[in-house]
């Protein structure tokens, strides 16, 4: 079983900044990929920035230099500062690890953009 805890979704308006957060625990090791994908109502569930466990990382076009993702490999956690959030930033926000050809989901955090 692995279990994640994820936190710092909510309400906020353009321009603002949100720090989500997602601790990752049970049986799951050596994880390679960390990161955040997000599904707005109606879309698909896009990337929005993943990280290696290296310190590499990838980001959408649309977040990029607004958003930063990290990880503390020795906690088991994810971190995404969001800066100068957008309306069409709001959407539920998946944590997403990958492990040994697995790849494993949190239950989401929701994210609204609005003034």
């Amino acid at each position: 079983q692995v279990y994640f805890v994820e936190s710092g979704g909510g309400l906020v308006q353009p321009g603002g900044s949100l720090r989500l957060s997602c601790a990752v625990s049970g049986s799951i090791f050596s994880i390679y990929n960390m990161g955040w994908y997000r599904q707005a109502p109606g879309e698909q569930r896009e990337l929005v920035a993943t990280i290696t466990i290296g310190g590499s990382t990838v980001y959408a076009d649309s977040v990029k230099g607004r958003f930063t993702v990290s990880r503390d490999n020795a906690k088991n956690m994810v971190y995404l500062q969001m800066n100068s959030l957008k309306p069409e930033d709001t959407a539920v926000y998946y944590c997403n690890v990958a492990s040994g050809g697995y790849a494993y989901w949190g239950q989401g955090t929701q994210v609204t953009v609005s003034s």
